[in-house]
């Protein structure tokens, strides 16, 4: 009976109108919206700074890598 997204969907704003009102329902709709935008701007400030952080990993690891392959401290080993 209820299959799809758009019958729960239905059934949610019924039972919003029902319990809140109609005049209420703008509202919660506003704040759902602000609160939809605030946790993609939250979630996008952590991914900058997790790329941020993996970019300075992988600059000091490359900065820090011998060129030849060769393990350091040990001559004539390679990996």
């Amino acid at each position: 009976m209820f299959d799809s997204i758009d019958d729960w969907l239905i059934i949610a704003v019924v039972a919003g109108v029902l319990l809140y009102g109609s005049s209420q329902v703008p509202k919660l709709a506003h704040n759902l919206g602000r609160s939809m935008g605030e946790f993609k701007r939250g979630r996008l400030e952590v991914e900058k700074e997790i790329r941020t952080q993996q970019n300075a990993d992988a600059a000091a690891t490359s900065a820090g890598a011998p060129a030849t392959g060769a393990t350091p401290g040990v001559p004539g080993s390679s990996h």
